[in-house]
């Protein structure tokens, strides 16, 4: 056996700062190299930030890509570090003839391992997943090769993300030819649960291809993707050696016994099992093992509880969001009710109470205990508040159109939100909706007023899930609660007419929601959903509601996906659509 310590850079990059992530690289590449680390590795796309989308359709950004790769490797060198090996992703082009079909330029998801000031050896992704918020097909041409290289005597291959989740492929190629580490790049999303799924996976591949798995994944927030790092290393029996923290950039360092590597130099194709060959392509950067150290213990972060994840997601999207689009400050409407209380606390534990700034619009329909519980919350937090009565403001619209019903009610968060889209101008704020998945799923809510704004914290939480957020992060420390107590406890109202309550228009929500996961997240029609135990006339009801606002989920915004199928990248339905579940 012998001894390798590899670093794991669990790191946050920008999406198209290749620059700035070029800068990150050469700053954990000098971190790992403090730690006497012998291997450092970047997730996935790390030069160009993930998931860059159609921007890698750009030549321009893959020059820039790989411009980037070759002046890292020159600038490590130069800084004293070129002696550490290290394996990053980037965007590259296989220079395939154009064809129909083929993404323009024929784009990879590319690996390259930089060594003394050069790029010794490239790869590319070779599953390409087209599922849920992918679409790699559109975006990549499939990689056919397998690096595997000695280093300190121990052979090390290199795959990508959809590599690990997918049968055949480089898995099953490293079991066939033999390797003592499989150094794994990813670019994996959060959703709920899903770090139990990734770890089980990391075992189960390691022990098909009968080697050591280390699992780097990004950090961070991009767009309605949050990543949740969850970086680590597992044995070839599937043991868990380390694991990093959850929604936090790290560097894990791990020391490693492996078996010393067999295998001679040179290329060979190998049946990857699912259909194509891969080019197995060995060489070496150094056969003798490094002499005998005494290893650092493994670390094993504390996982964090099912709460406490989601909303550690939410807080990094909001944060991250806000932050890599340069805005300084978030606004929002605060009513005193839950689902604005839950994204106040989450912009603050995100951003810090100086730069969060709430608006408290009452009109003649708010209650006083509503009014009480807006300003407790200010008081608790310590953010930046001001009060904008709109009683006049609906005044002066009703003396000069007349508006009824819903009309009439839709107009007071329509003058709410051209308040907030107004203090967003004038002091640059990003307005911050407020609307949870429930809301959005059945169209309760207002086009242009409650559901005006630039980003959408909870647009992917249940209201059901908002109350257990809410209740658990009241019981975090340090400090007082920071959501009032009769917030979560009352009854839930638009408080658009009086004495409106949220069930005048929904089904109760412990009800509703469980019906909505089911329709929504599981794709169930009709007949399953009855089936599954719901009530025929509420699903009825339901499927009609969720089905007619579409185009208000079209133009609401983006928002931290945190449950396998979100409103945005995950469900796409088409708006003029004639198509309807049998309801009878």
């Amino acid at each position: 056996m012998a001894q390798l310590r590899i670093a794991l850079a669990q790191t946050n990059p920008v999406v198209g700062d290749i620059t700035g992530n070029a800068e990150m690289l050469v700053e954990w590449t000098r971190r790992a190299a403090e730690r006497n680390a012998h291997l450092v590795a970047f997730p996935e796309m790390f030069l160009t930030g993930y998931p860059p989308e159609d921007l890698v359709l750009r030549s321009s950004f893959v020059e820039a890509s790989t411009s980037a790769l070759t002046a890292a490797a020159e600038r490590l060198a130069a800084e004293g570090l070129g002696d550490l090996p290290v394996i990053v992703g980037y965007l590259d082009r296989a220079g395939l003839t154009p064809r129909v079909g083929q993404p323009k330029g024929a784009p990879l998801d590319a690996a390259a391992l930089l060594h003394r000031g050069r790029v010794i050896s490239k790869s590319a992704k070779h599953h390409l997943p087209n599922y849920g918020v992918f679409d790699e097909h559109r975006y990549f041409v499939r990689g056919d090769r397998l690096p595997i290289f000695r280093l300190h005597g121990i052979d090390v291959a290199v795959a990508i993300c959809e590599d690990l989740w997918q049968d055949g492929g480089p898995v099953s190629v490293v079991g066939e030819v033999g390797a003592g580490l499989l150094v794994v790049l990813n670019g994996s999303p959060y959703e709920m649960n899903k770090d139990d799924v990734r770890l089980e996976l990391c075992a189960r591949r390691a022990r098909e291809a009968g080697c050591t798995i280390a699992y780097v994944n990004l950090v961070g927030g991009q767009d309605e993707l949050v990543f949740d790092g969850d970086s680590l290393i597992v044995s070839p029996t599937g043991e868990l050696i380390a694991r990093a923290a959850q929604f936090t950039e790290e560097l894990l360092v791990a020391d490693l016994d492996l078996p010393e590597g067999t295998g001679e130099p040179g290329e060979v194709r190998v049946d990857a099992r699912d259909g194509t060959v891969i080019t197995v392509e060995r060489f070496t950067i150094s056969a003798e093992p490094v002499a005998p150290y005494e290893p650092e213990p493994a670390r094993i972060a504390e996982r964090l509880d099912d709460l406490a994840e989601v909303y550690q997601a939410l807080v990094l999207g909001t944060r991250d969001y806000v932050t890599k689009n340069g805005f300084r400050s978030v606004i929002l409407g605060l009513s005193g009710g839950i689902d604005s209380a839950l994204t106040a606390t989450i912009a603050v534990d995100a951003l810090g109470p100086s730069r969060v700034h709430a608006v408290l619009m009452p009109s003649r329909y708010s209650s006083e205990h509503s009014i009480i519980d807006a300003e407790e919350l200010v008081r608790r937090q310590g953010i930046n508040a001001v009060t904008v009565p709109i009683t006049g403001i609906m005044e002066a619209f009703e003396k000069e159109i007349s508006l009824h019903g819903l009309a009439a009610e839709n107009l007071q968060a329509r003058i709410r939100g051209m308040i907030l889209m107004s203090l967003s101008n004038e002091h640059g704020h990003l307005v911050l909706t407020t609307g949870n998945k429930s809301e959005l799923a059945t169209g309760y809510s207002t086009l242009y007023g409650d559901s005006a704004g630039g980003f959408a914290p909870i647009k992917d939480v249940l209201k059901t899930m908002v109350w257990r957020l809410a209740e658990w992060r009241n019981a975090q420390p340090p400090g007082p609660p920071p959501i009032p107590e009769n917030s979560i406890t009352k009854e839930p109202s638009a408080e658009l007419r009086p004495g409106q309550r949220d069930t005048d228009s929904l089904p109760p929500y412990h009800v509703l929601d469980p019906l909505l996961r089911d329709y929504v997240e599981r794709d169930m029609g009709r007949d399953e959903l009855i089936a599954a135990g719901h009530d025929p006339e509420l699903v009825t009801r339901v499927i009609r509601m969720v089905d007619r606002a579409e185009y208000k989920r079209r133009q609401y915004p983006p928002g931290p996906k945190i449950t396998p199928k979100n409103f945005g990248r995950d469900r796409r339905l088409p708006l003029t659509n004639r198509w309807r579940e049998r309801l009878a």
